[in-house]
């Protein structure tokens, strides 16, 4: 079993519309958390540490989780999305791009 950090700022739409798709995914878990204080999950060492791969919508939110967390970092794997916040939950635009880009990385 693989598990799975999906992250964004705030943990509202992005990185819970993540969460839900790859939710029944075949050998993976996952789950999702903000890097802001005030995010619906805010992510934490715990999280990390249970990642086997993390995934960050932007480039800022891989800044900010290196500089909190860097130290928890050595055992997974980030990897940045590039996928700005112009989307809304569940948004079907944001559905395509997330299976595009998450899929090849978290098969097999």
């Amino acid at each position: 079993m693989k598990n799975v950090l999906f992250i964004c700022g705030r943990n509202k739409r992005r990185s819970p519309t993540a969460e839900a798709i790859f939710a029944g995914f075949p050998g993976v878990e996952v789950d999702s958390a903000g890097l802001s204080d005030d995010s619906a999950s805010p992510l934490d060492a715990d999280l990390i540490a249970w990642a086997d791969v993390i995934f960050v919508m932007e480039r800022s939110h891989l800044g900010r989780l290196k500089s909190r967390y860097g130290r928890h970092l050595k055992a997974s794997r980030v990897v940045c999305l590039n996928i700005p916040d112009k989307y809304e939950f569940m948004d079907a635009r944001l559905i395509a791009l997330l299976k595009a880009k998450v899929t090849p990385l978290i098969s097999g």
